[in-house]
């Protein structure tokens, strides 16, 4: 998490109720047995790191020390006191416990002032850890303390209890050091590297290279190479070695070898490169991504069995709501790297003029999918999680919204391993749904979809267009994008070629958010780094206006159109429940006869599914509304009226005065004073005016 203007709020949402519609399985029918469905209890934790204790209750650990627990991913409650200073359910006695991660950075100190700021914590239970008490087993919290965006310190605390108090046992990498003595702004710590731990490592012989140039430009600290020491996260490798990595914007990202049995890290001790050329620094480690002061944070590593891959996520741009904050996607067959991704780019980046807006596969930005009452925007800063208990594949994030400011939450959703390897997300976020092993028959599948194509762009405030593909029974797919679809037989998964580009995903009947409703969905990975996800569209009934006139020149007619139905063979039969005020024809055109309000019914049928939809439809006469009603002017004065028309066309519409003498107006409607007296302005098309009585006054 990299420090932002504005202080992250974490707001704790209450739950509610959301009348919701249950659908048959891919038909995106609604069901008569539709009820209410609720809501999952919401929490805001921000940077959220899955856990899991010896127990299996699912746990999240974020920012400022709030924290989630959760006992099916689904529905969560906050168990933590934030910054409390004293019985900190986290860390105890606060500023006492965490002394010497304070010492260098994040307690009333710089943009810390008057608060604190921890930040980004990763929790697991390390089996192999030696108590010091000679038992073996221990909760370990890796954490962070920052001042500035740049001076931090990554700390780490043990406990037997995963809710904590932890313990606090040692700092581990420092960042924002410089050569010679210096002070930030607002702040008393001394910056020299001699008050980190190097001296110490050098000293001991640890960092055999001694002091790196490299680490400073002049007498300050160089973080075009060396990382923001922040977003530790620790994963355990195939071969059962401990590794943490870390890092935002600054050099990048990077990778260190941890000690199972006392948690401290495994300094390299000396610099080098690996085969491939990334750098290898003797006290940050292995660097794995980004760099260059590139945005890239809260990276997350996690060893997947069944692909054989170790998969890093990392958060590209600023965490805000207009910030574009979105998740990128890598893997590696060593968890030191090298990291690459779909189209086959290094996540290192190699100078400072290298975009890295295409490098990395976009794993969601801003979005608005059918069911949400808002958009999605700045998802980011995830964890991952593939459960013990029956191999199951999440993805876990926070995100903001539209219209909602920086209030953020918590989402969870399930991820499948595509033909490629590569984990694919669901489009919604999870419920509790199972994938059916042995795929969706053609009939769930065609149909009409909300398509999301996510991209490479980094969005900041834009929302990402949704539009209209048909997935349709010959293996086409036409609309919004055009290019090729087909399921492979006997499984879920899915493959798509637009514009050439080859796409690897699955098909998936989930359960839509803040409803009951299930609808088939797809989420599949480009070979161009996009992600591209659909929503099977319910079949509905929609008016090109719900508002008819009567009396004018136009707004007297309008057309019906039934969405979710294009792919697949289907009727539709219309009819108007007053024919004197609406009438309808086969082709569903509606026109308005007199003032009123009449029903239209469209039964749609699908195959051996029948469906009866309804619009309420008014006609109204149509009328016309002078906006603004000045009634006075000045002699000599210009002014001009503005009208609304209600069923006429404003080219209709004609201005005249009654006394032209003392007030003239233009077709336009622009009115000059011309005498001191009184006029009468109309607008009017045919019988239909609206007028406004205007005095003329002396200068």
């Amino acid at each position: 998490m990299r420090k932002n203007a504005k202080r992250v709020v974490s707001y704790v949402l209450t739950t509610a109720l959301s009348l919701a519609t249950v659908f048959s399985p891919g038909s995106g029918f609604e069901s008569s047995t539709a009820k209410a469905a609720t809501t999952p209890a919401r929490v805001s934790v921000h940077d959220p790191s899955v856990a899991v204790s010896k127990e299996g209750t699912y746990y999240v650990f974020g920012s400022h020390i709030d924290a989630a627990k959760s006992t099916d991913l689904i529905n969560w409650k906050t168990f933590t006191n934030g910054y409390a200073k004293t019985n900190n359910q986290l860390y105890g006695n606060l500023s006492q416990n965490l002394k010497k991660s304070f010492a260098w950075a994040g307690e009333n100190d710089s943009d810390s002032k008057g608060g604190f700021s921890v930040w980004a914590p990763d929790v697991f239970w390390n089996k192999d850890y030696v108590n010091t008490d000679g038992t073996k087993g221990a909760y370990m919290i890796y954490f962070c303390t920052s001042s500035t965006a740049i001076r931090s310190v990554i700390s780490y605390a043990v406990s037997q209890n995963i809710e904590g108090p932890y313990t606090f046992v040692d700092t581990l990498v420092y960042s924002g050091f410089t050569k010679t003595d210096q002070k930030d702004g607002n702040s008393n710590i001394n910056k020299n590297y001699k008050n980190t731990n190097i001296q110490t490592l050098i000293n001991n012989g640890t960092l055999k290279d001694g002091v790196n140039s490299e680490w400073f430009t002049g007498n300050n600290y160089n973080n075009a190479y060396g990382p923001n020491a922040i977003d530790p996260t620790v994963f355990e490798d195939k071969d059962g070695k401990l590794w943490m990595t870390y890092g935002s914007w600054s050099g990048g990202i990077y990778i260190l070898e941890l000690d199972k049995t006392t948690g401290k890290v495994i300094y390299p001790g000396k610099n080098s490169k690996t085969a491939d050329g990334r750098v290898v620094d003797e006290y940050f480690g292995t660097k794995i991504a980004g760099g260059f002061r590139k945005s890239g944070e809260g990276p997350y590593i996690l060893y997947d069995k069944d692909s054989d891959y170790y998969y890093l996520y990392v958060s590209y741009e600023g965490l805000a709501q207009n910030g574009g904050y979105n998740m990128r996607l890598f893997r590696s067959k060593s968890p030191d790297g090298p990291y690459t991704d779909a189209a086959g780019h290094n996540a290192v980046l190699t100078n400072a003029g290298q975009s890295h807006k295409d490098i990395g596969i976009k794993v969601m930005g801003n979005y608005k999918l059918p069911y949400l009452d808002r958009a999605y925007k700045a998802p980011g800063h995830n964890s991952a999680l593939i459960d013990s208990k029956d191999n199951s594949r999440y993805l876990i994030y926070h995100t903001r919204f539209e219209r909602r400011d920086e209030t953020h939450e918590v989402r969870v959703h399930q991820q499948f391993l595509n033909e490629e390897g590569w984990p694919v997300t669901a489009p919604y976020e999870n419920k509790g749904d199972k994938i059916s092993a042995t795929g969706y028959s053609n009939d769930d599948i065609i149909g009409e979809y909300a398509f999301v194509d996510h991209g490479t762009q980094n969005d900041a405030a834009s929302i990402i267009k949704t539009k209209t593909v048909t997935l349709q029974s010959n293996g086409t797919i036409t609309g919004g994008v055009t290019g090729t679809w087909a399921k492979k037989d006997g499984t879920y998964y899915m493959n798509a070629t637009i514009s050439g580009v080859k796409y690897s995903g699955v098909f998936f009947l989930q359960t839509a958010e803040n409803t009951s409703a299930k609808t088939m969905t797809f989420s599949a990975i480009g070979t161009n780094n996009h992600t591209i996800w659909g929503v099977k569209k319910p079949i509905s009934l929609q008016a090109g206006a719900t508002t008819l006139y009567v009396g004018g020149n136009t707004g007297k007619t309008t057309k019906l159109s039934v969405s979710g139905v294009s792919g697949k063979a289907h009727s539709i039969t219309y009819k108007s429940s007053k024919k004197k005020v609406v009438s309808v024809n086969k082709s569903g055109k509606l026109t308005a006869k007199k003032k009123g309000t009449a029903t239209i019914t469209a039964v749609v049928k699908v195959g051996e599914v029948t469906k009866t939809l309804t619009k309420k439809i008014k006609v109204k006469k149509a009328s016309i509304k002078i906006k603004k009603k000045k009634k006075s002017l000045k002699k000599g004065k210009s002014y001009t009226y503005k009208a609304k028309a209600y069923g006429i066309k404003k080219s209709s519409l004609k201005w005249s005065s009654s006394k032209k003498s003392v007030l003239t107006i233009t077709k336009k409607g622009k009115a000059k004073a011309k005498k001191p007296g009184k006029a009468t302005v109309k607008v009017s098309y045919k019988k239909i005016k609206s007028t406004v009585k205007v005095t003329v006054k002396k200068k």
